[in-house]
């Protein structure tokens, strides 16, 4: 009787003892609110997100999923994360170059790299990422998760052989990309995105640099443009930052940080994924689109006509140069530039 008294209250104390450790492991239920500046077209992806985390975490980690422009603009993503607006922010550093210096080359310079590999391998093994982290620490954020965009072609509504056909025409881009066509005398402009079917269809542009064949889908822009053009300079034509305000980043424990990381890498890995399968599956029914590529040539002058943006990007800051200076050394090691 006394042992079976004594067993019960080892077993007891080793339950009690369980829940103590379990509790400890996970010491305070955390919700953080994140922000993208992707739409609707991410729900699927988003709730996979939430419950990865929710179920990996036992539920002491929940994520309130925001689309673009529900609650933060995304060019102010990096202020509302420092202020502790938004806990994590996923966006693109070129919304905001005048915030984050090195923002422009993170996002993708013009020629910077031509496959998801070559980009991976810039930031993960050659130190960009490392020189970007950096940029965005001193704003009072992290940098915990990298993404790929895809493809970043040419919509037009004119077919196009050559970049003298685009000489007529007028061609939504950024402003690095239009620095580079200038070079040709081709007419820029920027507009927003959620501008250009109205751009498109009243013919303010004829054509648009934007993204792959399933962004120019989700637009609805093949009502108005049906000519793809690959222009072959810069894909991935984006990159994606996952940023967190750091007194959230410090309220979890370490293995809630992991999970955490660790579900933000799948996350940023099914976007990419969606988009390289959906632009493929465009690409295959052939039905949205008709699809070209420049030639070599004219892409090879595109590439060369970039190098001055590179050079100007170099001369902002001294962690612009070293940016610029990894890129150059990869662009030698990949045969696009002579020493």
């Amino acid at each position: 009787m006394k042992l079976s008294l004594l067993l019960k209250s080892i077993l007891s104390t080793s339950v009690v003892s369980s829940i103590f450790i379990s509790q400890l492991a996970y010491a305070e239920n955390v919700r953080l609110r994140m922000h993208t500046f992707y739409g609707t077209e991410l729900d699927s992806i988003a709730e996979d997100f939430r419950d990865y985390v929710s179920n990996a975490s036992d539920g002491s980690i929940r994520i309130q999923f925001l689309r673009g422009g529900e609650l933060v603009d995304s060019d102010q993503f990096v202020d509302a994360v420092a202020r502790g607006t938004i806990d994590i922010a996923h966006g693109v550093g070129s919304y905001w170059p005048g915030r984050v210096g090195i923002g422009t080359i993170e996002s993708g310079l013009p020629g910077a790299w031509f496959s998801v590999e070559e980009a991976r391998d810039i930031f993960t093994n050659q130190g960009l990422d490392e020189l970007v982290a950096e940029a965005y620490e001193e704003q009072g954020v992290k940098l915990i998760g990298r993404g790929y965009g895809s493809d970043y072609g040419l919509l037009t509504s004119e077919p196009v052989t050559s970049l003298a056909d685009l000489r007529d025409m007028r061609i939504r881009s950024t402003s690095s990309i239009a620095t580079v066509l200038e070079n040709f005398d081709i007419p820029t402009t920027f507009l927003p995105a959620e501008e250009l079917y109205v751009a498109l269809s009243t013919g303010l542009v004829d054509g648009a640099i934007y993204g792959g064949p399933l962004d120019y889908e989700q637009l609805k822009l093949h009502e108005v443009a049906q000519y793809y053009t690959d222009i072959n300079l810069l894909n991935p034509g984006w990159t994606e930052s996952v940023l967190i305000n750091p007194g959230s980043w410090e309220r979890l424990t370490e293995e809630q940080k992991e999970i955490l990381k660790g579900a933000i890498s799948k996350y940023l890995e099914d976007i990419h994924n969606w988009l390289e399968e959906g632009n493929q599956r465009i690409i295959n029914e052939g039905e949205l689109f008709e699809f070209a590529r420049l030639p070599e040539k004219d892409s090879r002058r595109l590439t060369e006509a970039s190098l001055p943006i590179w050079e100007a990007e170099a001369k902002k800051s001294d962690r612009n140069a070293r940016a610029v200076e990894i890129l150059i050394n990869n662009a030698i090691e990949q045969g696009r530039l002579s020493e």
